[in-house]
Protein backbone atom coordinates (compact mmCIF):
# COMPACT_ATOMS: atom_id res chain seq x y z
CA UNK A 1 0.00 0.00 0.00
CA UNK A 2 0.78 3.32 -0.55
CA UNK A 3 0.05 6.55 1.79
CA UNK A 4 -1.06 10.00 0.34
CA UNK A 5 -0.30 12.81 2.72
CA UNK A 6 -1.71 16.24 1.26
CA UNK A 7 -0.72 19.59 2.21
CA UNK A 8 -4.56 21.11 2.86
CA UNK A 9 -3.03 24.64 3.51
CA UNK A 10 -1.15 25.33 1.16
CA UNK A 11 -3.89 23.17 -1.52
CA UNK A 12 -6.28 25.37 0.22
CA UNK A 13 -4.12 28.58 -0.73
CA UNK A 14 -3.76 27.28 -3.90
CA UNK A 15 -7.15 27.02 -5.00
CA UNK A 16 -8.47 29.82 -3.45
CA UNK A 17 -6.04 32.41 -5.99
CA UNK A 18 -6.80 29.59 -8.67
CA UNK A 19 -10.58 29.08 -9.17
CA UNK A 20 -13.52 31.23 -9.30
CA UNK A 21 -15.38 31.81 -6.06
CA UNK A 22 -18.45 29.82 -5.01
CA UNK A 23 -21.15 30.68 -2.25
CA UNK A 24 -22.44 28.14 -0.16
CA UNK A 25 -26.32 28.09 0.83
CA UNK A 26 -25.55 30.63 3.37
CA UNK A 27 -23.97 33.42 0.84
CA UNK A 28 -20.35 32.30 2.48
CA UNK A 29 -17.27 31.69 -0.28
CA UNK A 30 -16.33 28.12 -0.81
CA UNK A 31 -14.93 27.90 -4.11
CA UNK A 32 -11.42 27.15 -2.70
CA UNK A 33 -13.15 24.63 -0.29
CA UNK A 34 -14.54 22.74 -3.08
CA UNK A 35 -11.75 23.26 -5.39
CA UNK A 36 -9.98 21.36 -2.52
CA UNK A 37 -12.62 18.52 -1.94
CA UNK A 38 -12.46 17.89 -5.70
CA UNK A 39 -8.54 17.70 -5.79
CA UNK A 40 -8.74 14.90 -3.14
CA UNK A 41 -11.84 12.90 -4.67
CA UNK A 42 -9.80 13.25 -8.06
CA UNK A 43 -6.59 10.95 -5.87
CA UNK A 44 -9.90 8.82 -4.35
CA UNK A 45 -10.99 7.85 -8.24
CA UNK A 46 -7.06 7.05 -9.27
CA UNK A 47 -6.80 4.68 -6.64
CA UNK A 48 -5.35 6.58 -3.67
CA UNK A 49 -6.86 4.52 -0.30
CA UNK A 50 -4.58 5.65 2.36
CA UNK A 51 -4.85 9.62 2.58
CA UNK A 52 -4.00 12.32 5.35
CA UNK A 53 -4.85 15.90 5.16
CA UNK A 54 -2.95 18.37 7.56
CA UNK A 55 -4.52 22.04 7.77
CA UNK A 56 -3.29 25.13 9.79
CA UNK A 57 -6.61 25.33 11.49
CA UNK A 58 -4.69 28.73 13.27
CA UNK A 59 -1.38 30.22 11.26
CA UNK A 60 -0.01 31.05 14.50
CA UNK A 61 1.79 28.03 16.32
CA UNK A 62 4.70 27.36 19.04
CA UNK A 63 7.39 28.61 17.10
CA UNK A 64 5.51 32.18 17.14
CA UNK A 65 6.66 32.59 20.59
CA UNK A 66 10.31 31.62 19.90
CA UNK A 67 11.16 33.98 17.40
CA UNK A 68 8.22 36.99 17.33
CA UNK A 69 9.05 37.98 13.78
CA UNK A 70 7.77 34.67 12.78
CA UNK A 71 4.94 33.91 9.97
CA UNK A 72 1.41 35.02 11.48
CA UNK A 73 -2.27 35.31 9.41
CA UNK A 74 -1.84 38.60 9.35
CA UNK A 75 -2.62 40.20 5.62
CA UNK A 76 -4.31 37.12 4.75
CA UNK A 77 -7.22 37.08 3.59
CA UNK A 78 -10.37 36.78 5.97
CA UNK A 79 -12.15 35.09 2.77
CA UNK A 80 -9.51 32.69 2.86
CA UNK A 81 -8.88 32.04 6.56
CA UNK A 82 -13.00 31.37 6.90
CA UNK A 83 -12.05 28.14 4.21
CA UNK A 84 -10.17 26.78 6.48
CA UNK A 85 -13.39 25.28 9.46
CA UNK A 86 -15.37 24.55 6.58
CA UNK A 87 -12.51 22.31 4.56
CA UNK A 88 -11.61 20.35 7.57
CA UNK A 89 -15.39 19.58 8.26
CA UNK A 90 -16.38 19.11 4.90
CA UNK A 91 -12.93 16.38 4.31
CA UNK A 92 -14.03 14.48 7.36
CA UNK A 93 -17.79 14.23 6.12
CA UNK A 94 -16.21 12.74 2.68
CA UNK A 95 -14.06 9.92 5.21
CA UNK A 96 -10.72 11.37 4.80
CA UNK A 97 -8.39 11.52 7.71
CA UNK A 98 -8.18 15.43 8.70
CA UNK A 99 -5.36 16.99 11.11
CA UNK A 100 -6.46 20.96 12.07
CA UNK A 101 -3.28 21.81 13.69
CA UNK A 102 -2.95 24.84 16.40
CA UNK A 103 -0.54 24.26 18.50
CA UNK A 104 1.86 22.90 15.84
CA UNK A 105 2.12 23.23 12.31
CA UNK A 106 0.48 21.29 9.34
CA UNK A 107 3.93 20.59 8.30
CA UNK A 108 4.46 19.52 11.86
CA UNK A 109 1.31 16.60 11.52
CA UNK A 110 2.77 15.82 8.04
CA UNK A 111 6.41 15.06 8.60
CA UNK A 112 5.14 12.78 11.80
CA UNK A 113 2.96 11.14 10.07
CA UNK A 114 5.40 9.96 6.98
CA UNK A 115 7.64 9.40 9.63
CA UNK A 116 4.98 7.33 11.13
CA UNK A 117 3.78 5.50 8.11
CA UNK A 118 6.95 4.51 7.21
CA UNK A 119 7.92 2.46 9.96
CA UNK A 120 4.75 0.06 8.85
CA UNK A 121 6.28 -2.66 7.03
CA UNK A 122 2.95 -3.02 4.64
CA UNK A 123 3.68 0.35 3.13
CA UNK A 124 5.20 0.90 0.56
CA UNK A 125 6.11 4.24 -0.07
CA UNK A 126 4.93 7.40 1.71
CA UNK A 127 3.87 10.79 -0.88
CA UNK A 128 3.84 13.93 0.55
CA UNK A 129 2.07 15.74 -1.58
CA UNK A 130 3.24 19.77 -1.29
CA UNK A 131 5.95 21.55 -3.01
CA UNK A 132 7.15 23.02 0.45
CA UNK A 133 10.68 23.14 0.80
CA UNK A 134 10.48 22.26 4.45
CA UNK A 135 9.31 19.34 3.69
CA UNK A 136 12.26 17.93 1.93
CA UNK A 137 13.96 17.16 5.47
CA UNK A 138 11.54 14.48 5.43
CA UNK A 139 12.52 12.37 2.23
CA UNK A 140 13.89 9.43 2.32
CA UNK A 141 15.49 7.53 -0.22
CA UNK A 142 12.81 6.55 -2.77
CA UNK A 143 10.71 5.03 0.42
CA UNK A 144 9.41 8.41 1.65
CA UNK A 145 9.42 11.16 -1.28
CA UNK A 146 7.28 14.54 -2.26
CA UNK A 147 5.29 14.74 -4.67
CA UNK A 148 4.62 18.28 -6.36
CA UNK A 149 0.72 17.51 -8.14
CA UNK A 150 0.23 20.72 -10.04
CA UNK A 151 3.58 20.24 -12.06
CA UNK A 152 3.58 16.24 -11.61
CA UNK A 153 7.22 16.32 -10.12
CA UNK A 154 8.31 13.18 -7.75
CA UNK A 155 11.24 14.33 -5.57
CA UNK A 156 13.24 11.12 -3.94
CA UNK A 157 16.20 12.24 -1.90
CA UNK A 158 18.15 11.96 -5.21
CA UNK A 159 15.85 14.78 -6.04
CA UNK A 160 16.39 16.40 -2.77
CA UNK A 161 20.12 16.61 -3.26
CA UNK A 162 19.68 18.01 -7.70
CA UNK A 163 17.48 20.74 -6.42
CA UNK A 164 19.09 22.30 -2.90
CA UNK A 165 22.86 20.46 -2.95
CA UNK A 166 22.35 19.22 -0.08
CA UNK A 167 20.97 15.82 1.38
CA UNK A 168 17.50 15.80 3.66
CA UNK A 169 19.19 15.49 6.57
CA UNK A 170 20.65 19.03 6.03
CA UNK A 171 17.52 21.19 4.92
CA UNK A 172 16.84 22.97 8.46
CA UNK A 173 20.81 23.50 8.45
CA UNK A 174 20.45 24.73 4.81
CA UNK A 175 17.39 27.02 5.50
CA UNK A 176 18.97 28.16 8.59
CA UNK A 177 21.34 30.16 6.86
CA UNK A 178 19.67 30.80 3.43
CA UNK A 179 16.60 32.06 5.49
CA UNK A 180 12.56 30.97 4.86
CA UNK A 181 10.75 34.40 4.06
CA UNK A 182 7.89 32.59 3.51
CA UNK A 183 7.92 31.61 7.26
CA UNK A 184 9.47 35.47 8.35
CA UNK A 185 12.97 34.09 9.09
CA UNK A 186 15.90 36.03 7.14
CA UNK A 187 18.52 33.74 7.58
CA UNK A 188 22.45 34.79 8.03
CA UNK A 189 23.71 38.05 6.08
CA UNK A 190 25.81 36.94 3.54
CA UNK A 191 24.77 33.88 3.08
CA UNK A 192 22.78 32.79 -0.21
CA UNK A 193 21.69 29.37 -1.87
CA UNK A 194 25.18 28.77 -3.21
CA UNK A 195 26.99 29.44 -0.48
CA UNK A 196 24.38 27.13 1.94
CA UNK A 197 24.98 24.25 -0.70
CA UNK A 198 28.67 23.96 -1.07
CA UNK A 199 29.41 24.53 2.41
CA UNK A 200 26.23 21.59 3.74
CA UNK A 201 27.48 19.15 1.41
CA UNK A 202 30.94 19.00 2.51
CA UNK A 203 29.17 19.57 6.56
CA UNK A 204 26.25 17.69 7.09
CA UNK A 205 25.08 20.23 10.17
CA UNK A 206 26.03 23.76 11.75
CA UNK A 207 28.10 22.19 14.12
CA UNK A 208 30.32 20.60 12.20
CA UNK A 209 31.58 23.51 9.91
CA UNK A 210 35.12 24.19 11.46
CA UNK A 211 35.09 27.81 13.53
CA UNK A 212 38.40 28.31 11.86
CA UNK A 213 37.77 29.01 8.14
CA UNK A 214 41.50 28.18 6.73
CA UNK A 215 39.93 24.62 7.89
CA UNK A 216 37.08 25.05 5.17
CA UNK A 217 36.81 22.58 2.50
CA UNK A 218 38.21 24.91 -0.69
CA UNK A 219 35.58 24.40 -2.86
CA UNK A 220 33.78 27.14 -0.08
CA UNK A 221 34.30 30.20 -1.74
CA UNK A 222 34.45 33.43 0.71
CA UNK A 223 35.25 31.18 3.58
CA UNK A 224 36.77 34.06 5.69
CA UNK A 225 33.55 36.22 5.42
CA UNK A 226 31.02 33.47 5.61
CA UNK A 227 32.46 32.32 8.43
CA UNK A 228 32.83 35.65 10.47
CA UNK A 229 29.02 36.11 9.40
CA UNK A 230 27.74 32.42 10.67
CA UNK A 231 29.72 32.61 14.06
CA UNK A 232 28.78 36.09 14.66
CA UNK A 233 25.54 35.35 14.33
CA UNK A 234 25.37 31.87 15.44
CA UNK A 235 22.90 31.40 17.96
CA UNK A 236 20.76 33.60 15.41
CA UNK A 237 21.37 30.06 13.12
CA UNK A 238 20.29 28.01 16.02
CA UNK A 239 17.11 29.59 16.18
CA UNK A 240 16.32 29.41 13.10
CA UNK A 241 17.39 25.98 12.30
CA UNK A 242 14.95 25.25 14.98
CA UNK A 243 11.62 27.08 13.14
CA UNK A 244 12.68 25.26 9.92
CA UNK A 245 12.80 21.80 11.88
CA UNK A 246 9.98 19.81 11.70
CA UNK A 247 8.57 18.51 14.90
CA UNK A 248 8.06 14.37 14.74
CA UNK A 249 5.97 14.18 17.96
CA UNK A 250 2.92 15.35 16.32
CA UNK A 251 -0.02 13.10 17.59
CA UNK A 252 -1.46 11.89 14.07
CA UNK A 253 -3.01 8.41 14.01
CA UNK A 254 -2.65 5.07 15.21
CA UNK A 255 -1.88 2.63 12.82
CA UNK A 256 -1.89 3.48 8.96
CA UNK A 257 -5.32 1.78 8.92
CA UNK A 258 -6.79 4.76 10.13
CA UNK A 259 -5.64 6.41 7.02
CA UNK A 260 -7.88 3.93 4.98
CA UNK A 261 -10.69 5.59 3.12
CA UNK A 262 -13.87 3.01 3.16
CA UNK A 263 -16.32 6.45 1.74
CA UNK A 264 -17.66 9.22 3.00
CA UNK A 265 -19.90 9.76 6.08
CA UNK A 266 -23.19 9.78 6.81
CA UNK A 267 -23.34 13.65 6.86
CA UNK A 268 -21.65 14.21 3.02
CA UNK A 269 -24.52 14.54 2.17
CA UNK A 270 -25.58 17.37 4.36
CA UNK A 271 -22.22 18.62 3.50
CA UNK A 272 -22.81 18.84 0.15
CA UNK A 273 -25.98 20.83 -0.11
CA UNK A 274 -24.41 23.38 2.21
CA UNK A 275 -21.93 23.68 -0.37
CA UNK A 276 -23.72 23.85 -3.53
CA UNK A 277 -21.86 20.80 -4.54
CA UNK A 278 -23.81 17.94 -5.54
CA UNK A 279 -21.32 16.98 -8.28
CA UNK A 280 -19.03 15.94 -5.24
CA UNK A 281 -21.62 13.22 -4.06
CA UNK A 282 -22.77 12.10 -7.46
CA UNK A 283 -18.76 11.59 -8.12
CA UNK A 284 -18.46 9.80 -4.53
CA UNK A 285 -21.89 7.74 -5.37
CA UNK A 286 -19.85 6.38 -8.38
CA UNK A 287 -16.72 5.26 -6.72
CA UNK A 288 -16.67 1.45 -5.84
CA UNK A 289 -15.82 0.86 -2.85
CA UNK A 290 -11.87 1.24 -3.66
CA UNK A 291 -10.64 0.60 -0.22
CA UNK A 292 -12.05 -2.69 0.24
Amino acid sequence: MDVYLIDGTYELFRHFFAVPAAADVNGQDVGAVRGVLASVLSMIESGAKYIGVATDHVVESFRNDLYPGYKTSEGVSEELLAQFPVLEDALQAMGVMVWPMVYYEADDALASAAVKAAKDEHVGQVIICTPDKDLAQCVVGTRIVQLDRRRDIVRDEAGVVAKFGVNPQSIPDYLAVVGDSADGFPGVPGWGVKAAAMAFSQYPHLEDIPKDWREWHPSIRKARVLSESLFNGWNDALLFRTLATLRLDVPVFDTVENLHWRGPRENFEEQCRRLNASNLLDRVGKIKSIAR
